[in-house]
C-alpha cells in the first residue's frame, strides 16, 4: 500500500488512463504535474491518500473493454498516433474555437467581460501551440523515430545538433506547464466551462468545445509527459 501511494500520479495514468477521471475528480493535474507522488499530491491539496488510492483501486481492478495500453505501444507508432490525432486536433479545433470566442465577445462581451481574457488567454494559448506542435513535428519527433529505426537495424546513432533528447524535452514540457496554467485560469475564469443563464447556443456550444479542448489536450500531454518522453530518454540511453 505504501509503495502505491509514492507511485507518481502520471505512472498511473500511464497504466491505466481510466485513472485520469479519478484524479480530475480531485482536481490533480495528472499531465503537466504528473511527476508527483500521489502521497505529496495528497498532503499539499489536504486529501485523504486512502480514499483515493481506494478510488484509483476500484478503477485498475474493474474490466476495461474499451481501454487502449499506450504504453506498450512502440514508440514510432506513439509519435504518428499524437500527430495524427491530437496535433490536427488542435489544428481543426482552433479556427473553429477563435471564430466563436469572437463572437461572444461581440455579442455578450459588455454583459460578462470576462469573455475578452478568455478569449485573450485562447488566442495567445493557440498561437504557442501551434508553435510548440511545429518544433516537435521538425526537430524531436523525428529524433526519436531515428533512434528507433537505429535500434531495429542495430546501428549507430549520430548526435544531434540539440546534443540529447533530454533538452528538448524539457523544453516541451516546460510549454505543456505554461499551457496548463493557462487552461487553469480558463476553467477558473468560465466557472468551469458553465455558461451564464442568458448564455445564446453560441455561448454553450463554444463553451462546450473550450472544455473538450482542454481534455483532450490533458491526453495529449499525457501521452508526451508521462509516455512518451520518458521512454526517448531511456532508449537514447541504450545507444550510449
Amino acid at each position: 500500500m505504501e509503495n502505491l501511494k509514492n507511485k507518481t500520479i502520471g505512472s498511473f495514468v500511464a497504466q491505466d488512463f481510466r485513472t485520469a477521471g479519478v484524479f480530475t475528480k480531485y482536481q490533480i493535474d495528472f499531465c503537466c504535474k504528473g511527476n508527483r507522488t500521489l502521497n505529496e499530491v495528497c498532503e499539499k491539496q489536504n486529501i485523504d491518500p486512502d480514499t483515493l488510492l481506494q478510488n484509483l483501486n476500484d478503477v485498475l481492478e474493474s474490466e476495461n473493454n474499451n481501454g487502449v495500453d499506450f504504453n506498450s505501444w512502440p514508440l514510432d507508432l506513439m509519435v504518428d498516433y499524437i500527430e495524427k490525432t491530437h496535433h490536427r486536433y488542435v489544428e481543426d479545433k482552433t479556427i473553429i474555437l477563435t471564430q466563436f470566442l469572437d463572437k461572444l465577445c461581440k455579442v455578450h462581451g459588455a454583459a460578462h467581460p470576462e469573455l475578452f481574457k478568455v478569449n485573450e488567454l485562447f488566442t495567445a494559448g493557440a498561437e504557442e501551440l501551434a508553435q510548440h506542435m511545429k518544433k516537435e513535428e521538425l526537430i524531436l519527433f523525428p529524433f526519436i523515430k531515428r533512434m528507433v529505426k537505429t535500434k531495429q537495424e542495430d546501428g549507430v546513432l549520430s548526435q544531434p545538433s540539440f546534443g540529447t533528447v533530454s533538452n528538448p524535452i524539457a523544453m516541451m514540457m516546460h510549454e505543456h506547464d505554461n499551457e496548463g496554467d493557462r487552461y487553469r485560469e480558463i476553467a477558473s475564469l468560465t466557472n468551469n466551462y458553465t455558461p451564464p443563464s442568458d448564455g445564446c447556443t453560441t455561448y454553450k456550444v463554444a463553451f462546450a468545445m473550450l472544455k473538450e479542448f482542454e481534455e483532450d489536450l490533458h491526453k495529449h500531454i499525457h501521452l508526451e509527459n508521462n509516455i512518451l518522453f520518458n521512454k526517448a530518454v531511456i532508449l537514447e540511453k541504450e545507444f550510449a
